[in-house]
């Protein structure tokens, strides 16, 4: 029983400070191991000035993408608005005739050229750019809304604008007869009817521009976003 006892107590030995069992000073390995590991930086200074220059690499190849895509749209966007500033100066052309006006050209010629320049890039920014930027519209939805703003700003808005303007000069400065009481917007429909189909020139014109437009303006905003994407 004293063997036993001797062998399943612990092993003691005698320094100078006083009994001190042997192995409590060691420490478990899994211990070790761990207090190693959480001491140990996640990311050597060398491979951090390695990684540097990449992200700042990876930054400046998204800016260059961007500015890029940016500059296309709006090359883009300038275009669909002088489009539309020469069929408003067509229309301006087509109705002075009609209602034999000479009077104030250069303000009406003025309006008909700025209006639908802005009204087109305006129109263009909200309902296609802000709107491919918020994910909100597919390639169909953007060629479709890129057709109607060339329709709409390009071709119908000029076309109104100088039929009213050059019909008020005409009522003002007596060019043509007064229409009949009753019959205002016909009469001066029936006076403009032939001269007036030549405005299906920049209708078909704005139309297939607008489509090429938005295809154009879709393919470079897909592209450009790949290559983010890719990069990251």
């Amino acid at each position: 029983m004293a063997a036993l006892g001797r062998d399943a107590g612990p092993d003691v030995r005698h320094g100078g400070g006083g009994v001190v069992p042997v192995g409590a000073g060691e420490v478990p390995k899994d211990i070790k191991m761990t207090t190693y590991t959480h001491g140990q930086p996640s990311l050597s200074l060398g491979d951090a000035k390695l990684r540097r220059p990449m992200v700042i690499e990876i930054i400046e190849k998204k800016i260059e993408y961007l500015r890029t895509e940016k500059t296309l749209n709006i090359y883009g966007t300038v275009v669909f608005g002088t489009t539309a500033s020469f069929s408003g100066m067509l229309a301006n052309f087509i109705f002075r005739h009609c209602f034999k006006v000479k009077h104030d050209a250069l303000k009406t010629y003025a309006s008909l050229t700025t209006l639908p320049f802005l009204s087109t890039v305006v129109a263009y920014k909200l309902l296609v750019t802000d709107a491919l930027y918020s994910g909100n519209i597919n390639q169909e939805n953007c060629v479709l809304r890129s057709s109607l703003i060339g329709i709409v700003c390009g071709v119908l808005y000029p076309s109104g604008l100088a039929f009213s303007k050059n019909g008020r000069l005409a009522v003002k400065y007596h060019t043509v007869p007064l229409p009949p009481k009753g019959r205002v917007l016909l009469y001066w429909l029936m006076l403009c009817q032939t001269e007036i189909k030549a405005m299906v020139i920049p209708l078909i014109f704005q139309t297939v521009f607008g489509v090429f437009n938005g295809l154009q303006h879709y393919a470079v905003f897909e592209s450009t976003h790949e290559k983010i994407v890719h990069e990251d």
